[in-house]
């Protein structure tokens, strides 16, 4: 049985992001959710946990875009539904992306 290891609470969040795993270029992905350490997300190919990489979306914080890039690590990948849904712990968040975060998750 699979057990979520999510420590915080997320909130769903349906946008295009950009996916650079170290040594790839750069793929298109769709976030589903998103929580104060992570994001989850479909991805075109699959992933290896623990991998690392850059992750990059757009927030709607208080009415304004926020382009949120974050240092990523990958958690799990499983495929489902025909396509690969990975779940990502951001690493080292600036501070401005961490207050941004934040209230966009209020």
């Amino acid at each position: 049985m699979v057990t979520d290891q999510r420590n915080s609470a997320r909130k769903i969040l349906k946008v295009r992001a950009v996916l650079a795993m170290e040594g790839q270029a750069p793929v298109q992905g769709r976030t589903s959710d998103v929580g104060a350490n992570g994001v989850s997300m479909a991805v075109p190919h699959p992933l290896q946990t623990g991998q690392t990489g850059q992750v990059g979306f757009d927030l709607l914080v208080d009415g304004h875009p926020f382009a949120l890039h974050a240092r990523v690590k990958v958690m799990y990948c499983i495929f489902s539904s025909g396509e690969f849904k990975a779940g990502f712990q951001f690493m080292h968040l600036d501070l401005n992306s961490v207050s941004q975060l934040s209230r966009f998750l209020r």
